[in-house]
């Protein structure tokens, strides 16, 4: 469950108690330390006291390790995303043991959190991707190329049919390939491939920068025709992801960088809880997120997992589009759509630019998708 019946701000917590630590005294302390802050023997009124954490449940999961639940009142979020995250994870991530395993969020809450503003089926239809096959995303690379350079692979891209041709996150404001020319001539470019194909690839620029800077380059990639844009909430923060959601008509997808400072085995936030809800929660129409058998270290549970949230349903917030990256090439589609199914962005890397031709290596990529999907449709169910 992730909505709670009572309107409570939910958490579970697992702690590594150690050989002598009091698991119950470790969660009353997390109760009052992300609630109000001072020892039960400082409040005096009935309305802070009725603002502290509940322990509702602790027991004992294995020696040194033990799971708490504490729920806390929605009336201490004030209807704010950000101050809930305060509350779940704020003030007890300077010390240690502590891991956010799952979240049941307030009614009340989601009431106020606009979550994403275009969604799967939003961008399903801007891609002009047919229903009941996974969309295909491609990264723009590598920085230190000029924007006329990625200008000729995102038309290649495109050609080929890629869905979403996405800058790398590490694409900014270089000397070499300037934001404002590389989005000029990289939507340009795919725009005369759609032209060319009949298709309706999308170009997304990545808009991560400071305040005032992301602004303008919202700005900047509306008005140039985009209809996507990479942001990295965790860089930027995840105020401004919402704000973006809110204000543009732009689809976003989210980037994990430094989310994995968070996902530790014993300290930290699930990657299900970070990236499959609060990504989500904050505005992203898309997570990115590693894929498990690439250069990094999620497992498939945890890929499935994060899946599962994105496309969970949460009061009226829309679904996302879980977006692998990682370990996915042409030969393994088969496999990714098995897994993971066709509401799945597939992202595709490194393995398209070791192909001779990075136009035919997209057709063949995309033909493989296709045809997948398709033999998925055909396929006879069970039952």
């Amino acid at each position: 469950m992730t909505v709670s019946d009572d309107d409570r701000l939910r958490i579970t917590y697992r702690l590594a108690t150690g050989r002598q630590a009091d698991p119950h005294a470790l969660a009353q302390d997390i109760a009052l330390e992300q609630s109000v802050e001072l020892p039960a023997t400082c409040l005096r009124t009935a309305e802070s006291r009725s603002l502290v954490g509940d322990v509702e449940d602790v027991h004992t999961l294995e020696k040194g390790v033990a799971s708490a639940v504490i729920s806390f009142p929605a009336a201490l979020l004030g209807n704010d995303l950000l101050q809930a995250l305060n509350v779940i994870f704020g003030n007890i991530s300077l010390k240690r043991g502590i891991l956010v395993t799952s979240v049941e969020w307030p009614s009340s809450l989601l009431d106020h959190v606009l979550g994403p503003q275009v969604g799967n089926d939003g961008l399903r239809r801007r891609c002009g991707a047919e229903a009941g096959r996974p969309l295909v995303c491609a990264a723009l690379k590598p920085v230190g190329l000029s924007a006329t350079d990625l200008s000729e692979r995102c038309f290649s891209l495109a050609m080929g049919g890629i869905d979403i041709v996405k800058d790398d996150h590490g694409l900014t404001d270089q000397e070499a390939a300037p934001f404002r020319e590389r989005v000029e001539r990289c939507q340009t470019a795919v725009e005369r491939a759609n032209r060319l194909t009949g298709g309706n690839s999308m170009y997304v620029p990545n808009v991560t920068a400071r305040p005032g800077v992301i602004e303008e380059r919202v700005g900047l990639a509306e008005s140039m025709g985009c209809r996507g844009a990479l942001v990295s909430p965790l860089v930027v923060g995840l105020g401004t992801v919402q704000r973006i959601a809110a204000q543009s008509d732009l689809a976003l997808l989210a980037h994990p960088a430094l989310a994995g400072g968070y996902f530790g085995n014993t300290h930290g936030i699930n990657p299900d809880v970070l990236l499959g809800t609060v990504f989500r929660l904050a505005g992203s129409d898309g997570v990115i997120y590693p894929n498990v058998g690439g250069r990094f270290v999620l497992t498939l549970e945890q890929c499935l997992t994060i899946n599962a949230r994105l496309r969970a349903p949460l009061g009226a917030i829309r679904p996302a589009f879980p977006v692998p990256g990682g370990g996915i090439d042409t030969e393994r589609v088969p496999e990714w759509i098995r897994r993971y199914g066709s509401e799945t962005v597939l992202l595709i890397g490194a393995s398209l630019y070791e192909k001779p031709s990075l136009r035919k290596a997209a057709e063949d990529l995309v033909r493989a998708v296709k045809r997948t999907a398709d033999l998925s449709k055909e396929a006879p169910t069970s039952g």
